[in-house]
């Protein structure tokens, strides 16, 4: 089972050793491949050999790296790593307005929810109102009831002054926590076979994620929550290792699923496999989506 987020902030060169990853430093490390689910570059004196490239393929770790900004910039999938990849793209190709809109629903239902619980763990207020806008959604959210959400959402979080534009350390984990789940939601997908741009909602054409960034907004929440409890001492928006260590690491938080609790991680795959029932003519009230219950770390079996 993969689970292991690893996240590289020195100069470092990576060799594949039989197995497992070899990160050579002053003290090298050997990881499994079989463990690895991502693996972040967040340094620019790293080298890497090909053959680090083909068992990311081979094992379907999704591998990225960190622009000058200090933001994800580039991300490296399997590629048709699925045995049925044409089939589940005639299926998406196939799903009709009508699924699709009611499967915008229920993501956006469970995204208010947990918007909600954020709200609650934190002690601020708008808790009721977030749960009265979540039962309200409609089939395709006609009324952008999904925007009225977050507008009062990061009202309650931040104050009336704050918007996501402003240049605030805030903003900036905020970005990097997105960008990983982004990533490890590509991953997930391109393993089932999906093709990523193809969204249910999104349908941008220069956006090579548009399902990805359908399937986020759920886990959007629990970003919030680790960067709010973190944010008090932070003056400028510059990202310290420590800060994107932490952030890479929300992979790993327990969160709530139908099967039962579970990493952010398994759940991401637990959502895919729910979604591609979806594709396979399910009911989009049976998609699985991740109920945020809190920041504690997933315990996982040896």
């Amino acid at each position: 089972m993969t689970w292991r987020s690893v996240m590289i902030s020195r100069p470092a060169n990576l060799r594949r050793d039989k197995f497992a990853l070899l990160i050579e430093q002053e003290d090298d490390a050997r990881v499994p491949f079989e463990d690895i689910a991502v693996i972040v570059l967040n340094h620019r004196e790293i080298t890497l050999s090909h053959s680090v490239l083909s068992a990311c393929g081979e094992y379907g770790i999704g591998l990225f790296s960190i622009g000058p900004t200090h933001h994800p910039n580039g991300v490296f999938l399997p590629f048709l790593s699925h045995s049925r990849a044409t089939r589940v793209l005639r299926l998406q190709l196939a799903l009709g307005k009508p699924a699709a809109k009611r499967a915008w629903q229920t993501i956006i239902q469970s995204k208010i929810q947990n918007q909600a619980k954020c709200l609650e763990r934190l002690g601020k207020p708008g808790t009721e109102r977030l749960e009265s806008l979540a039962r309200r959604v409609r089939s395709g959210d006609p009324d952008n009831l999904e925007s009225q959400a977050s507008a009062a959402y990061f009202r309650a979080l931040y104050g009336n002054d704050f918007h996501r534009g402003q240049p605030r350390w805030i903003n900036a984990a905020m970005d990097y926590g997105y960008a990983v789940f982004r990533a490890a939601i590509a991953r997930g997908l391109v393993a089932h076979g999906f093709l990523p741009a193809l969204g249910l909602f999104h349908a941008s054409e220069q956006n090579a994620f548009n399902l990805a960034d359908d399937l986020i907004e759920p886990y959007r929440p629990l970003v919030d929550l680790h960067v709010t409890e973190h944010s008090f001492g932070h003056d400028v928006d510059d990202l310290q290792p420590a800060d994107k260590v932490a952030l890479v690491n929300l992979l790993n938080v327990d969160m709530a699923m139908p099967r039962g609790t579970t990493s952010a991680l398994t759940s991401i795959e637990q959502a895919v496999e729910s979604l591609a029932r979806l594709y396979e003519g399910g009911s989009a009230e049976l998609l699985e989506l991740p109920r945020l219950i809190g920041l504690a770390l997933h315990q996982y079996e040896c």
